[in-house]
């Protein structure tokens, strides 16, 4: 007589995972993810690990990844090494010649070629890449004006080597994904002069994102989303409702300007924008293949 047993629990609740997991697998197949990775996962080797495998599994699953990533404490690091001091205005780094130079070497040496590594030992294929690389990425210096407090007279700052997308062709991270790899960008572009830009990486991710068609543009930070007053986290916003949490001060400080890349990403036709805590374990795949998500998500309503 046979014995019958009882299901391991645990596997059952894999199995069941999976099954959930199926419609999204199937709505996502063969569409575009664009992921802005940095912040706390960047200097953890086990978050990154797990950012990796993430970005395999998506992958795998029929999904194609594009990755942005930054790496504004490492050039600080770098900087402050080599006695270079450094000035910010709105956040961003005052970046004279020898400053773009150690930000390209940081961005498209060490922290390119390492997140490659990490890709490449959770199983997938990638390639480094910067937005110099087949022009793919045409940058124009930003431009910034400050306030005096005491005067309240308005001058123009000048950043140096300080740039945005003005034009983003994809024709090249269409080739590396339709061979099979997953392109890993560094925010570095060039303008019509050969000059070399330092960009943000948020803001390189959401034109990134807009020029791909992208279903989901994800900026990974090191805070659960966008909060409400009492501290709950906001799942769903349009840009409407941000525009009226950002005029009563629920928003605030740095996470304004990335709610201004989401927007400017879902208005350019990207699907919608998710800010994700990447210090929780797998918070992307939480956020895609399950009902109740895992961040705060942008789109038109």
């Amino acid at each position: 007589m046979t014995e019958n047993h009882a299901p391991d629990p645990a596997k059952l609740a894999k199995a069941e995972t999976l099954v959930e997991a199926l419609p999204y697998m199937q709505r996502f197949s063969g569409k575009t993810f664009v992921v802005k990775y940095g912040g706390h996962a960047m200097g953890d080797a086990k978050a990154a690990r797990d950012f990796a495998e993430d970005v395999v599994l998506l992958k795998a699953v029929g999904i194609n990844p594009v990755v942005v990533h930054g790496g504004g404490p490492q050039i600080g690091a770098m900087l402050e090494k080599l006695g270079v001091e450094s000035e910010f205005v709105d956040g961003l780094r005052v970046t004279d010649a020898e400053t773009a130079k150690v930000a390209e070497m940081v961005l498209s040496g060490a922290i390119n070629k390492e997140l490659v590594s990490w890709i490449g030992q959770a199983g997938g294929r990638a390639i480094g890449i910067s937005g110099k690389d087949g022009g793919f990425v045409r940058a124009t210096k930003v431009e910034r004006t400050v306030r005096d407090p005491e005067s309240n007279i308005e001058r123009a700052v000048d950043l140096g080597f300080v740039g945005e997308p003005a034009a983003v062709d994809r024709t090249v991270l269409d080739t590396i994904s339709d061979a099979g790899m997953i392109p890993v960008i560094a925010p570095i572009g060039i303008d019509g002069e050969g000059h070399t830009y330092n960009i943000n990486a948020d803001t390189m991710a959401g034109a990134v994102a807009s020029a791909m068609n992208a279903a989901r543009l994800f900026l990974l930070t090191d805070v659960a989303g966008v909060l409400d007053k009492e501290g709950a986290l906001l799942t769903d916003l349009s840009p409407d409702t941000i525009g009226t949490l950002t005029s009563d001060g629920t928003v605030s400080g740095g996470m304004i300007p990335k709610l201004e890349t989401c927007v400017k990403a879902v208005e350019n036709g990207v699907e919608a924008a998710v800010i994700l805590d990447g210090r929780i374990p797998h918070a992307m795949l939480l956020e895609v293949f399950t009902r109740q998500g895992a961040g705060t998500m942008v789109r038109a309503i």
